[in-house]
């Protein structure tokens, strides 16, 4: 394995494709920071929920001022209350400025990070910094759903895990701030088609054919 002293990796996907998993694997396996970009609109929704703000630009403003990234992500945010929420949230475009700004903030101060969300490689690390590998997950809507079900304990029908998932996807693709899309040099991860350790196997293929 090469020693690799920058590394930015950017990967995006469908809701429940894996990219979660994979970009947690992939970072473990090279040391890299990992910042789940959706666990940051998750926290926006659960404060916006729990705390029903009259001016929400500003109250997420101050939230994110004071808190890590690491309080965030040790947060029980895959409730499904948040989940039915954050889809709306996350096409604002308010809101999508303090999630980025908190974003770029870690980036610049990490040369060996992984990014994952659904506009990762097309704005986040388009430029200034660039990714120097970009991944696209996607899975088959059966497979995802049924993943996020068993995540869920099986607490919400499956058929109603399937239509979120539908509506989410299609609500990220079809959203005029940021869209979902696969970029050009994107390698595409077919989750449903590969198991766990093939998919580190894949992405790490690519890796350490970095110069």
């Amino acid at each position: 394995m090469k020693k690799l002293n920058k590394l930015i990796i950017a990967c995006d996907g469908e809701s429940a494709s894996g990219k979660s998993t994979a970009a947690k694997l992939i970072s473990k396996k090279y040391n890299l920071t990992l910042v789940n970009s959706g666990l940051l609109y998750r926290y926006a929704s659960k404060l916006i929920i729990r705390n029903e703000p009259k001016n929400y630009v500003l109250f997420l403003k101050r939230k994110f001022r004071k808190i890590s990234y690491k309080s965030i992500a040790k947060q029980n945010l895959h409730l499904e209350s948040i989940s039915s929420h954050v889809a709306n949230l996350a096409k604002d475009k308010k809101v999508r400025e303090i999630v980025n700004r908190f974003q770029k903030k870690i980036i610049r101060s990490n040369k060996k990070i992984c990014v994952e969300g659904r506009d990762i490689a097309s704005k986040i690390l388009a430029k200034n910094p660039k990714y120097d590998l970009a991944f696209y997950f996607t899975c088959n809507s059966n497979i995802a759903s049924y993943r996020r079900w068993l995540d869920l304990k099986k607490r919400v029908p499956l058929k109603l895990v399937k239509k979120s998932l539908i509506n989410r996807t299609k609500m990220d693709k079809l959203r005029k701030n940021s869209p979902l899309i696969k970029v050009k040099d994107a390698i595409l991860i077919k989750t449903d088609k590969l198991s766990k350790s093939s998919v580190v196997s894949l992405m790490s293929k690519h890796i350490e054919s970095l110069n």
